[in-house]
């Protein structure tokens, strides 16, 4: 019998929460903060509000009963006394803090009637020695004392092989530069570190962007050899039908970016393509005229959107362009969704095995074990933050039985600021639609507070005479007691009263998908005057004569969201308009972020310029969403601050991995251990 492993102690398990597994996990933990145990302040010079160390020897000791139980210890380092006070304590404590004890104390030191006084300080027994260095502060969860970190950090940092990986011999080594940031000197700034542009702090940020570049580029290069269908463009097929039958002409930018796909999808290696547009901008018929090269070449094409909405949104334009062009081949369009009845799914499925069905549209459905594509050449994923990287994975392994994976065209309405580009999506091409279509109206953003809201209301029914549509958009769906918002059932309510004898809408997540269709079906048609929703219309839903959209509580929606949602109107001739409704609770005004959102939405409608105010308000983190589920996020290195380094990084890595293989294996390895495989979704 194979001899039964250890179990895990509670302070394994969360070490292992962490992620810290391996010495060097342990090693590259860094501290948050440090605090300076390394002098005593006399009690007398201690200023108010101020954190400091004092010795001094305990001279009295009690519990005060009451509702809630205290132990106060008055404590005298012969310059003052101070009064120690814990509402949560232990025997040992009482122990610890007997009279006569001399003990160091850490805290902040607060004035009062009573005299001074430390509010739960930290304490310790005062041996007399003093450490020689800061003490670190580190990331932790529950369950870690700062304590047990501490030593375990210490003991990866003793076993951890920190050899050098760089090429060049640098002015601080790996070993130094770690040692240096777990117990600094005192002298040393405590800004230089606290804001990382101490040289130790660069050298572990240089180390953590050439990790990251090696393995993209590695992950591009292994791509490169694998081999893809040769999808050439056809004259006399579905593209050009599609092309001819089009009410519109092309845009320069749009036509530019078919180009760049069409001469990817004629090669043996594996597109991988990012293509970002503004809201608006056309991204769908870019993706449909690739569709066509692809099926014209007489393979099969996949295209998923993370909603059933947007889905159905891609399903109903793609029939009406391709279904006519198809038919007359023999072949056609098929449709996946959650909601769908077990004999129509497996009518389509059927039509997917037999390759009958050239285009499948449909959500994450898509990827389920029980499709089975006769030959999936591309992949077009849009809104490809919203999926995760192992959703991205399981699409491209839907051609690996013939050794072969499909190309990928991924699309996104979040325009990528170029800092986050050259860094993110270093192992991607990316192809950018620059330029809206003729005829789609500027439109205009008003940020009102919520005080006026009668004002909105009066608005909207003059919209209404006018014949046209109305959005209004809730961030909940019922009342919740722990955020207290204004929620869409209410304001549905409230709007049908006010507004008599027009159709008012409302439409969320919840609804079952059959009431979500004829919803939208009622409001696409004209019969529906205003539709009450929450962010299931975030993306997909194209009513040109939607000519208002108004913003409920604007102030807790993210940059990209609201200008997801703004781009539902303005898609006519109409003059439109977007009024971001805020409150500011009981507080006298908003938040600073909130603040720099809605002003940035005011000040601009360019998809761009909000992308790089968004990464600038939110950190490349939070930006990036599930684009890096399973990936390592830079730790340490900030794009905007380190773009010399991160310049420097893309010019060693592929001279690196030219040179130095081994070198640079090592180096991943090191800094991104399994997680290296995820970069290559």
């Amino acid at each position: 019998m194979p001899a039964e492993r250890p179990r895990e102690s509670p302070a394994q398990r969360a070490l292992h929460k962490l992620g810290l597994r391996r010495p060097i996990d342990l090693a590259l933990h860094l501290p948050l903060r440090y605090e300076d145990e390394t002098r005593i302040v006399p009690l007398a010079d201690a200023h108010d509000g101020e954190v400091v160390q004092i010795a001094a020897t305990v001279v009295g000791s009690e519990i005060r009963p009451g509702p809630r139980r205290q132990l106060l210890v008055t404590v005298d380092d012969g310059t003052d006394r101070c009064l120690l006070r814990f509402f949560s304590f232990y025997p040992s404590h009482q122990k610890a803090l007997a009279p006569g004890a001399r003990i160091r104390v850490r805290g902040e030191v607060r004035g009062g009637f009573a005299g001074r006084q430390m509010l739960h300080p930290q304490f310790r027994p005062d041996t007399g020695e003093l450490p020689t260095a800061l003490t670190p502060v580190y990331p932790t969860t529950a369950g870690l004392p700062q304590s047990y970190l501490r030593k375990a950090v210490l003991a990866g940092l003793a076993r951890a092989d920190l050899s050098e990986t760089l090429p060049t011999p640098q002015a601080w080594s790996l070993r130094a530069a770690l040692d240096f940031l777990h117990h600094p000197a005192p002298e040393v700034s405590l800004a230089a570190l606290e804001d990382r542009s101490h040289p130790a702090w660069q050298r572990l940020k240089a180390e953590e962007l050439l990790a990251q570049q090696l393995s993209q580029l590695t992950a591009k290069r292994e791509r490169d050899k694998l081999r893809a269908p040769r999808l050439p463009a056809t004259a006399g097929g579905v593209r050009d039908g599609l092309l001819a039958t089009l009410p519109f002409a092309l845009t320069g930018a749009q036509q530019r970016v078919v180009g760049e796909i069409a001469a990817d999808l004629a090669l043996h290696q594996p597109m991988h393509r990012l293509l970002q547009g503004d809201v608006g901008s056309g991204k769908t018929v870019v993706a449909a005229l690739a569709a066509a090269v692809c099926m014209d070449a007489g393979w099969q094409c996949a295209l998923m959107a993370p909603t059933e909405i947007l889905a159905e949104q891609h399903f109903r334009k793609l029939a009406d362009w391709l279904e006519p062009l198809l038919a007359a081949r023999g072949r056609g369009i098929a449709w996946l969704g959650g909601g769908q009845k077990k004999k129509d799914r497996e009518a389509q499925l059927a039509r997917i095995a037999s390759g009958e069905a050239a285009l499948v549209v449909g959500t994450h459905a898509v990827i389920q074990d029980k499709v089975q594509f006769q030959c999936l050449a591309l992949a077009v994923i849009d809104e490809q933050h919203r999926f995760g990287v192992a959703q991205r994975l399981a699409l491209r392994a839907k051609l690996a039985h013939a050794g072969q994976e499909p190309h990928m065209l991924m699309m996104s309405a979040t325009p990528i600021p170029r800092t986050l580009a050259m860094s993110y999506y270093a192992d991607l091409d990316v192809s950018t639609i620059d330029e809206l279509p003729p005829g789609r109206t500027p439109v205009v953003t008003r940020v009102v507070h919520e005080g006026r809201r009668d004002e909105v209301v009066a608005r909207i029914g003059e919209q209404l005479r006018e014949g046209r549509q109305v959005y209004w958009v809730c961030p909940l769906i019922e009342e919740s007691e722990a955020v207290d918002l204004v929620n869409a059932t209410a304001t549905h309510a409230e709007l049908s009263d006010a507004l008599p004898g027009v159709l008012v809408g409302l439409l969320h997540a919840r609804m079952a998908p059959a009431e979500k269709k004829a919803v939208m079906a009622l409001f696409t048609e004209g019969l529906m005057g205003v539709l009450v929703s929450t962010t299931v219309i975030e993306v997909g839903v194209d009513v040109p004569n939607a000519s208002l959209m108004v913003i409920e509580h604007a102030e807790r929606f993210g940059l990209s969201q609201l200008h997801q949602l703004r781009g539902r109107v303005g898609r006519g001739a109409a003059a439109s308009a977007c009024v971001l409704l805020y409150s500011t609770g009981d507080a006298p005004r908003l938040g600073e972020t909130a603040r720099a959102r809605l002003k940035a939405m005011a000040e601009t409608t360019d998809g761009f310029e909000i992308a790089r105010r968004d990464l600038e308000i939110r950190g490349p983190g939070e930006f990036l969403g599930e684009r890096q589920s399973g990936a390592a996020l830079l730790r340490f290195a900030d794009l905007e601050e380190d773009a010399g380094l991160l310049a420097w990084a893309r010019e060693l890595a592929p001279r690196m991995l030219d040179d130095n293989p081994l070198l640079a294996e090592r180096h991943v390895q090191r800094w991104l251990g399994g997680k290296a495989e995820f970069l290559k979704a």
